[in-house]
């Protein structure tokens, strides 16, 4: 028995959210089935589906049930009753504020998890002198990362998962870690819920009874990656236990957070992230997940997987991730570059075309968090571009998130408290101007920030500017809206744009700690604050974060004043 419940629509009005969407950002008009599946980001298929979806006219529908299907505004389940909520506003940051009353609000991640990470890639062969030769040329070229990641194969193949490092590659694993975080790195390790028949531990799991059955009691196996895999059964605490000592052991090691795929998604978040957290403390806890639905948003940081490496699915994962935001997940991040290219014919290598990785790269740097990761080739600039154009792209705009930091951790701790996604579709901050409810090539970054990604080798882009003289960071220039801009811009600039109004608070980053810069450093010391009065008068109190003291302001500052001036003064130190 199916039930169904309709919604009338009025004209004008559009849909928007229902998890991480890769196709039109407005949902008018689609079936959108709830079902997680592994498919990138050029079909209907999703990661993270989310029964939520917010109305353009003022309110938010989030459908409790386990929902199959949403046609429109029908909605229909398999089951004898439905449940749901209607969430008003009116303003879009209202509905998501109350939606994530009732679902849970986000996790503050540590400022560490805003650095650059940098990862083995998928298919790649490394070894200790490959990831240390990595780091070094970074270094070597003044480009800050503060997280590595080593992905599948630090694990044996065809053994995921047995949480041991691969002894052919990996023979000294606790001392290379150790030598890792003496020099100021954090570590993420790729890890799955489900256990090969090949791995060590699979005998210790059915045993224990720690794997989900069959109706006969015998463990239900599935041969997908890999022969003979069976799945944690996260609703036995027992099980449950068992999964989170084998997470412990490998933070006695030194990892600090896990990159997790797929499956039984909000079970498996949250019984990770919590193991983290009782390890590392509140504010201190991250895991790096794909998968998700209702309620993961409580448990970040979540990344939108395996998009091909085209200009095209940059601007698929912008959608999916604008979608994700409306769906009430706070931060976000997705592979700088792209996963893998599509040579046509079903065929894929893992290269990515230096344009692009360009391009792509100044995006990530300005999303959330941000991630180099691909399939079968390295993700390091050298290896992409040949001329070192590259590596400078990638100095610039890190430094630039870095330098950001008082602002960006300042927004991340807002998201926290409300729920309302760090990066935004335009309409949460302007709702009263129609042109924003249909864009979905550029976002607010945090409340004041706009920036408007370039999707092609040659660097012309389009964007909107709502109401108002915009004050461009990168270039310096004024652009007043309400109209569109087209312009062309080279691999070291983009369109980011300070709103009329609006303030930003620079950090000093070049602390130099461990040698290069990171995202953690003392976020009032040393500032700059950058104002655009517009054609009005700006009062306003401006929280400069604690990096220490997560949570918590080391100063607030007031800011008055107008186009003839502007002054700053501190009304408040911790």
């Amino acid at each position: 028995m199916w039930m169904t419940v309709q919604f009338q629509t009025y004209v004008g009005e559009k849909i928007y959210g229902l998890g991480e969407r890769f196709g039109p950002f407005v949902k008018n008009g689609q079936a959108v089935e709830m079902w997680n599946e592994s498919g990138g980001t050029s079909s209907e298929l999703a990661y993270k589906s989310i029964p939520f979806f917010l109305s353009s006219r003022g309110y938010g529908v989030f459908v409790a049930s386990l929902s199959e299907s949403a046609s429109r505004i029908n909605i229909s389940v398999p089951l004898e009753a439905i449940s749901l909520y209607i969430v008003h506003g009116p303003t879009p940051k209202a509905i998501i504020e109350r939606y994530t009353s009732i679902t849970g609000r986000p996790a503050l991640p540590p400022p560490w998890t805003f650095d650059l990470w940098l990862s083995t890639s998928f298919t790649t062969e490394y070894d200790e002198s490959t990831v240390t030769s990595f780091l070094q040329g970074m270094q070597d070229r003044d480009i800050s990362v503060g997280v590595f990641h080593f992905d599948s194969y630090w694990m044996k193949a065809f053994q995921w998962c047995d949480f041991e490092f691969d002894n052919k590659f990996f023979p000294d694993a606790k001392g290379q870690l150790s030598r890792l975080k003496e020099k100021g790195y954090k570590i993420c390790v790729w890890i799955n819920p489900y256990i090969a028949q090949e791995s060590k531990i699979f005998d210790e799991g059915v045993k224990g009874g720690f794997f989900v059955k069959k109706q006969d009691g015998s463990v239900w196996q599935f041969d997908y990656w890999q022969a003979g895999m069976a799945f944690v059964d996260f609703t036995n605490p027992a099980a449950c236990a068992w999964y989170q000592s084998k997470l412990v052991a490998l933070m006695d090691m030194g990892v600090d957070t896990f990159k997790m795929h797929n499956y039984y998604a909000f079970l498996y978040n949250k019984i990770t992230f919590e193991a983290v957290e009782k390890y590392k403390g509140k504010h201190e806890a991250i895991v790096f997940a794909r998968a998700a639905t209702a309620g993961g948003q409580r448990f970040p940081v979540h990344w939108g997987g395996d998009p091909l490496s085209t200009f095209e699915a940059m601007a698929e994962t912008l959608r999916g991730g604008l979608s994700l935001g409306v769906s009430g997940f706070g931060y976000w991040a997705h592979d700088i570059g792209g996963f893998m290219h599509d040579l046509g014919g079903g065929g894929f290598h893992g290269g990515v075309d230096p344009a692009l990785y360009k391009r792509w790269f100044a995006f990530g740097a300005l999303s959330s968090h941000s991630r180099l990761h691909g399939s079968g080739s390295y993700r390091v600039p050298w290896l992409v571009d040949e001329t070192g154009e590259a590596d400078l792209v990638l100095k610039k705009f890190i430094d630039l998130k870095l330098s950001l930091m008082p602002y960006l951790y300042a927004t991340a701790i807002d998201t926290h408290k409300t729920g309302v996604p760090m990066m935004r579709p335009l309409f949460m901050e302007f709702p009263e101007d129609p042109i924003c409810w249909t864009i979905d090539t550029q976002y607010m970054l945090g409340a004041n920030l706009m920036v408007c990604p370039i999707f092609n080798q040659a660097g012309s882009v389009q964007f909107y500017v709502p109401e108002g003289n915009w004050y461009g960071m990168v270039d310096g220039k004024m652009r007043r809206g309400p109209r569109y801009f087209v312009e062309t811009h080279d691999f070291m600039s983009l369109p980011v744009l300070l709103r009329p109004g609006g303030v930003v608070v620079l950090g000093n980053c070049d602390g130099e700690a461990y040698g290069r810069r990171l995202a953690t450093y003392d976020y009032a010391n040393e500032v700059r604050v950058i104002v655009n009065p517009g054609d009005g008068v700006v009062d306003v109190e401006v929280r400069v974060p604690d990096s220490r003291s997560l949570g918590d302001d080391a100063a607030v500052l007031r800011v008055c004043g107008d186009a003839s001036g502007v002054e700053v003064v501190v009304v408040g130190v911790s």
